[in-house]
């Protein structure tokens, strides 16, 4: 953080604790000639102890807890009604029926290529038939393991199919050892079905969208100012909170996005101006078992920017400002300590000094 940013964050708050001493003596200031004298506003003040330890500089922002990843799945094989559909909130893994039309199911596998043609003897070779082949391998349909995983299809790549087609429960004269197109669906892992777009007993067209799915992977979704995106990085650990449900999780920074948004408030809407730039960032977490099922619901970020051990602290209200510029704080006896403010945590209200001070000694503040 620099020294501008901290001033300016701190002076804040010692403005609030210095604001009943310094009003009156600026206002004669500044119109330079005597008035009679005002009631003057007394400031209540209790005290606080200087401390030494670890401080963190820490920052709490608002977060959505969800599902990661956006996928949408459309139909790839010939028109018919929608005979069946996984509901809205399940999750499937690698060889699930996703949905089906005209009692043909399609099934879920794992790959990043969608699927695009059919797969069978004779096709050109292609990254399509290795996902196909790791598939089959993890599904344990190449016991003998004749499959070697590659762009090829092979006469050990149709006996896999037959071996999964007979585990389906379809007659011999059905276990045919080729993929029609439309018969699986590609996805990066494990599906939560998000959205049915194509209920039971509706249309299904080439190309149409049936469902939309998300990974089962729990992320947190916040947007940060970009002032602070240089605080924050990939890999580092954060703290979450869910509403409600007791104390944080560790979660882990896996994205952090690279355009702006600019955020609006209701007045903001009200009168057209935008709000401050933010950008996203995505955290990975694990939650408890009674989270599983929420979904877009609010929880608390909290992102430690720096740190420092053994270090003198205060109050943050304890601080006020110097004729000239710079911190001081006013001991019992209302002798003034000049100090230097370092890291401030936000959520503990306590900020760094160096100075004339030890731990244990005492420090106003205004009663809360």
């Amino acid at each position: 953080m620099s020294g501008r940013s901290r001033a300016r964050r701190v002076g804040m708050a010692a403005a609030v604790s210095a604001l009943g001493v310094a009003a009156v003596g600026a206002g004669a200031a500044v119109l330079g000639r005597p008035h009679p004298a005002a009631p003057v506003a007394q400031v209540s003040t209790n005290t606080a102890a200087v401390t030494r330890g670890p401080v963190a500089e820490r920052t709490r922002f608002t977060g959505t807890l969800g599902f990661d990843g956006a996928y949408q799945v459309a139909h790839q094989g010939e028109p018919g009604i929608v005979t069946a559909m996984a509901e809205a909130g399940t999750t499937l893994a690698r060889g699930g029926i996703v949905y089906a039309v005209a009692n043909h199911p399609v099934r879920l596998l794992y790959g990043a290529v969608p699927a695009y043609r059919d797969l069978a003897a004779g096709v050109t070779n292609g990254p399509d038939v290795r996902e196909l082949e790791e598939n089959l391998v993890a599904l344990g349909m190449d016991p003998g393991r004749q499959i070697v995983v590659d762009e090829k299809f092979t006469a050990a790549t149709a006996a896999a199919i037959r071996r999964w087609q007979t585990s389906w429960g379809l007659p011999a004269a059905q276990r045919t050892g080729r993929l029609p197109q439309g018969s699986v669906v590609f996805a990066p892992g494990p599906l939560r079905i998000a959205q049915v777009q194509a209920p039971m007993g509706a249309a299904a067209a080439p190309g149409q969208p049936v469902l939309s799915a998300t990974s089962t992977n729990r992320v947190v979704t916040s947007e940060i100012p970009v002032a602070r995106q240089s605080q924050v990085h990939v890999g580092d650990q954060v703290q979450v909170t869910v509403t409600g449900l007791g104390g944080p999780a560790t979660g882990t920074v896996v994205r952090i996005g690279r355009t702006a948004t600019a955020q609006q408030s209701g007045q903001q809407q009200q009168g057209g101006g935008n709000g401050p730039l933010t950008v996203t960032i995505t955290i990975q977490v694990s939650l408890p078992a009674v989270t599983a099922e929420l979904d877009q619901a609010p929880v608390a970020v909290l992102i430690t920017a720096a740190s420092k051990r053994d270090v003198l602290q205060v109050p943050v209200v304890a601080l006020l400002p110097r004729t000239g510029g710079g911190y001081q704080v006013r001991l019992p006896d209302n002798t003034l300590v000049e100090v230097k403010p370092g890291l401030f945590d936000e959520v503990t209200g306590r900020i760094e000094v160096t100075g004339d001070l030890t731990a244990g000694q005492l420090v106003q503040v205004p009663v809360s």
